[in-house]
Formats: structure tokens, sequence, C-alpha cells
């Protein structure tokens, strides 16, 4: 059997020694994450993670750097993600925007406030991605690279 991870971005933004974070519906509960999704059909990994961030707080992500690439095996669902994780700079919220129906709220949160709440962290990523970034991992965002290969061939025709 192929193995076909989810493929997911996310936002670790900080300002103030403060991360921007969501509370969002989850499997019947609410956790914390960054301004995280998945990967949609015929966009790039940057304009992903552009896109989530706006629809999950409001604001609009300058993406500025690489900072990891993790292949989390999630047990209790038998699935597979693979996180590509930026960080970069947002603007002030748009007030007008409708956020995301899974959204509870937007928040800033110490690294502190969220190590102490485990339990409540859609998964072990979210530290992952704050401790990386914390200790400085910055990869250009030249790193990735999007071939256009023509259009993609519809997956029921493909097996």
């Amino acid at each position: 059997m192929a193995f076909r991870p989810d493929v997911t971005v996310a936002a670790i933004i900080e300002r103030d020694g403060r991360f921007l974070v969501v509370e969002e519906r989850a499997a019947r509960r609410i956790v914390i994450n960054q301004p995280a999704g998945h990967l949609e059909r015929g966009e790039s990994l940057v304009e992903a993670v552009v896109r989530e961030t706006l629809e999950e707080t409001g604001c609009r992500l300058a993406p500025a750097a690489l900072t990891g690439i993790y292949l989390w095996h999630q047990p209790l669902i038998d699935r597979s993600f693979l996180r590509v994780a930026f960080t970069g700079s947002v603007g002030d919220p748009d007030p007008a925007r409708r956020l995301d129906r899974c959204i509870v709220r937007v928040a800033w949160m110490t690294r502190e406030q969220l190590a102490a709440r485990p339990n409540a962290l859609r998964s072990p990523l979210v530290l992952r991605c704050i401790d990386d970034y914390l200790a400085g991992t910055r990869h250009p965002l030249s790193l990735l690279s999007a071939i256009d290969i023509g259009p993609l061939p519809d997956r029921a025709t493909t097996g």
C-alpha cells in the first residue's frame, strides 16, 4: 500500500515573546494549534501557509523563512502528517474578516503557557515547532521549489 501522509503547513509567529495560536474545534475537542492547515491542490506551500493564516486569524502573513519539516504519525487515527512550518510576520487582523468555522479564538501565548497545557495542544508538533524556532532554525524560502508540470491527473482515473 502506498504511503500518503497529509501535507500541512503551519505559521510560527512570535511577537514580544508570545506566539500566535488558535483555539479550534477538532475531533469534538477544543485544541490549541498554530495557524495551520492542509495544502490544497494547485497551491504552493508558501501560498498555503499565507491562506491558512488569513483564514484562521484574519492576519496577512509575510513568510520569511522555513523553520522545519516534520513527519508525525497520529496513532489514534492511524494517519501521518507531513508538516512544513514557516516563520514570518503578520499585520493586525482584519476585523471585517470572518474566521474559519472551527476557530474559537485567536490568542498570543508564551511557550511556557503552551507547555503548561500539554493535553490541550492539537499535537506534539505545536511545541516542537516553537522549540526549533527558539533554537534559531531558519532555512531560506528558496529551499522550496514548485515545479509546474501541467494539469494534475484526476485521482479517480489514475488509481
